[in-house]
């Protein structure tokens, strides 16, 4: 998944955008789903995970409509696809991260410092705050998010169906 759509809101997003939105942030669930289920349908067994974002609840309008649309369409996708395989044995979850600190967010951190003529460090906190802030002080870690989901497919969550595991370090408090 991911975004690469110019700011400027809904006004800046041609159909060209949206379709980018959905085939890198929907698509891909549907057609692995639609490879994988049929075996997992057929053991009465599985669990499918889908990584959305919580973009699909706080949409930053200025840059990610198009992606935050395409992630909440993830979700429907998600809810709909437990209630339909659920009853046959195969659960389904969806992780919802916030900022994870990635390759690409340290580049972006980079391009921003370098931009605004700022350190990195300076450009970091900007971001966050942008973001409406991240209470534990810092984005996830990759690894954190596959903690998570290695969790969630294991037979130690084999209770866990039709739920979202959010890990933003507080930004969107779902508790």
């Amino acid at each position: 998944g991911g975004s690469k759509a110019p700011a400027g809101g809904f006004a800046a997003l041609d159909d060209g955008e949206w379709q980018r939105a959905l085939d890198l942030n929907l698509m891909p669930a549907v057609r692995l789903d639609r490879a994988l289920l049929p075996g997992m349908l057929e053991r009465g067994a599985g669990v499918v995970v889908h990584v959305g974002s919580i973009q699909g609840r706080l949409p930053l309008p200025e840059a990610t409509t198009a992606y935050a649309a395409a992630k909440a369409a993830l979700a429907t996708y998600s809810k709909a696809l437990a209630k339909e395989v659920g009853p046959k044995g195969v659960r389904v979850v969806r992780v919802a991260p916030g900022w994870v600190q990635t390759e690409a967010a340290t580049a972006l951190v980079e391009r921003l410092a370098a931009r605004d003529g700022t350190d990195v460090e300076a450009a970091r906190q900007q971001l966050m705050a942008s973001l409406g802030g991240i209470p534990i002080g810092r984005p996830a870690w990759p690894e954190e998010v596959a903690e998570l989901v290695a969790f969630l497919a294991s037979d130690r969550a084999a209770s866990i169906h039709g739920s979202e595991h959010v890990i933003d370090g507080g930004t969107v408090p779902v508790v």
